[in-house]
């Protein structure tokens, strides 16, 4: 069946090719890099797997302060931790034109106090949020969707600095929480690491169907200008149930979102495939071949922006190195469910998800989830069954 196994990815003409590197993906590569370095056999091989992905990731100190994370200290904290990932929507020639990107990803990774357990909360990019005014900026707030903040700190040639600032002030506003560290995530390095890890096991808890890519004469081809609302015939499905993906085909998956709920099952999907990265990245085919490990690094590239507030990139990075073991646990907001406001074209937090904001912010989240599993997002193996 070429919807489930095609091991290959589709041969696309260059004039057919995407211009747009889908928002979403772009908050996925830097955990599953950071945990494939963290995990490196030793502490020596670890410091020079970081050394070497460092040299090419581009820090600021200019998106963090007083405002949106803890006084500066140029060490990493003691305590609990909060990570901002922003994934850019960024399409060819935007520059050129005048527009600006969209942070379409927007994800807190909360890390508790005892720097073993990691959880995930991915922002809904349609929330309709305050976007706080920024003298520096001449920028004078607004009232938009969250996923604009970004779009509004870059602009004047202010860049990403400028974008991860006002988004990073904007998710403050929306859920009081203060942030150790931001991170910008670019495409370009992101389907080089999973070829570089030979694809990922995903589970497919419910039949889906992709809007960018068709069968025809049984092989899978690019759908060129197509984004159906309904599957066509000869719709490229992926049907229930657990299995080995090619990293095009995880890509895909990840990034399917017509269905009952929409941009939730998306995130749902983008969280699990971060999981199996961290999964792969820490397996010994993996952490046993320094051939595989410098793939990587290659592949990844300048694809990380950072702001560490102060702290140097490979201490960050390496302080953090007991959560290679841990596990990471992706929680859902709005009960999963587009929360419609505006005559649907944006959505609103509701009172679990602002409850969930102030758990994380208080370093409470083991608690709350004990009152709320069912904000828990599955890891897709009940599709087995």
């Amino acid at each position: 069946m070429p919807a489930q196994t095609a091991a290959k990815d589709p041969a696309t003409p260059k004039k057919a090719r995407p211009k747009k590197a889908p928002g979403w993906t772009k908050a996925l590569l830097a955990f599953g890099v950071v945990l494939l370095l963290l995990s490196a056999s030793g502490l020596v091989a670890s410091r020079y797997y970081l050394g070497k992905l460092t040299d090419n990731i581009q820090t600021t100190s200019s998106v963090l302060d007083d405002s949106t994370g803890k006084v500066e200290s140029g060490k990493l904290p003691d305590g609990a931790m909060n990570l901002l990932m922003l994934g850019l929507d960024t399409r060819a020639g935007w520059e050129q034109k005048g527009e600006q990107s969209r942070s379409d990803t927007i994800m807190i990774l909360h890390i508790a106090a005892s720097h073993d357990q990691a959880y995930m909360i991915s922002i809904p990019r349609d929330t309709m949020a305050q976007i706080p005014a920024d003298k520096a900026m001449g920028f004078g707030g607004a009232s938009a969707k969250i996923n604009s903040a970004y779009a509004y700190g870059s602009m004047n040639g202010r860049g990403w600095t400028g974008g991860a600032k006002l988004a990073t002030k904007a998710v403050k506003e929306l859920t009081g929480i203060n942030f150790d560290g931001v991170v910008v995530i670019d495409f370009d390095g992101f389907k080089g690491i999973l070829e570089a890890m030979g694809g990922v096991y995903m589970c497919v808890d419910k039949d889906a169907w992709s809007s960018h890519y068709v069968i025809v004469n049984g092989k899978v081809e690019y759908a060129v200008g197509a984004n159906p609302d309904n599957a066509p015939k000869n719709a490229l499905w992926f049907r229930k149930g657990c299995r080995n993906m090619a990293p095009w085909e995880a890509l895909e998956f990840s990034r399917i979102r017509h269905s009952a709920n929409g941009d939730y099952d998306r995130q749902k999907h983008q969280q699990q495939l971060l999981r199996a990265m961290a999964k792969k990245a820490t397996s010994n085919g993996i952490l046993t071949n320094p051939g595989k490990v410098a793939d990587i690094l290659a592949a990844a590239g300048s694809s990380l922006k950072m702001d560490t507030h102060g702290v140097k990139v490979t201490d960050f990075l390496f302080g953090l190195k007991s959560l290679a073991a841990a596990d990471l646990m992706p929680i859902k907001t709005n009960g999963g469910t587009f929360a419609s406001i505006d005559g649907g074209q944006a959505e609103s937090i509701n009172d679990a998800t602002r409850d969930l904001f102030a758990a994380t912010a208080a370093d409470k989240l083991p608690q709350f989830l004990g009152r709320h599993p069912e904000m828990l997002i599955s890891d897709g193996t009940a599709a087995k069954s």
